[in-house]
């Protein structure tokens, strides 16, 4: 049974794998982004996440894990400075994987996993101000109902004022035979 053995093998023994996956987790944080192949790229996002998470909790521990596996101790000390900064606000999803194409070689399917750069535009919304602001939107949609009612309204009439009045031919005969 294969039950929690969640990593690929990728065709390389243990030693190698974890060897490869380290130098690629140390890349990735001492460059951004790096380009590989798309099944690496997607194993190297669960070391990256691990490691991110450590740098974000920041402790001791947690800092002589990640060097035991990014073996640049640069690399570790910029990493645990800026994660809360750039990190912080999120939960997860600090990856992005670009798929690139095939390769030229053999056709294998390269992508580019960089670190996604979170934006610093608004602050998410309270669950107070957000029921505030739903009250605030009930109230006025009515108004705006009325208002779509009464346009809806006037624009018949000023259609009706804007057209000539024809004559029927009904009309237009019993006037004739009256005269």
């Amino acid at each position: 049974m294969r039950h929690r053995k969640a990593s690929l093998k990728l065709n390389r023994t243990t030693s190698h794998r974890k060897a490869m996956f380290r130098n690629m987790v140390t890349s990735l944080f001492k460059h951004e982004r790096i380009r590989t192949t798309g099944a690496k790229a997607k194993e190297l996002r669960r070391w990256a996440d691990h490691i991110i998470t450590l740098a974000k909790r920041g402790d001791l521990h947690a800092r002589r894990q990640a060097l035991s596996i990014i073996r640049e101790k640069g690399v570790v000390h910029k990493l645990f400075e800026e994660a809360n900064e750039r990190f912080g606000n999120s939960a997860g999803g600090y990856t992005r994987i670009v798929k690139l194409g095939r390769r030229a070689g053999d056709a294998a399917p390269m992508s580019l996993i960089e670190l996604v750069v979170p934006e610093t535009g608004g602050k998410k919304k309270t669950k107070k101000k957000a029921k505030a602001d739903k009250k605030a939107a009930a109230a006025t949609a009515p108004e705006k109902k009325q208002s779509k009612k009464k346009t809806a309204r006037a624009k018949p009439e000023e259609k009706a004022e804007e057209k000539p009045k024809r004559a029927s031919k009904k009309k237009t005969e019993k006037d004739v035979k009256s005269s």
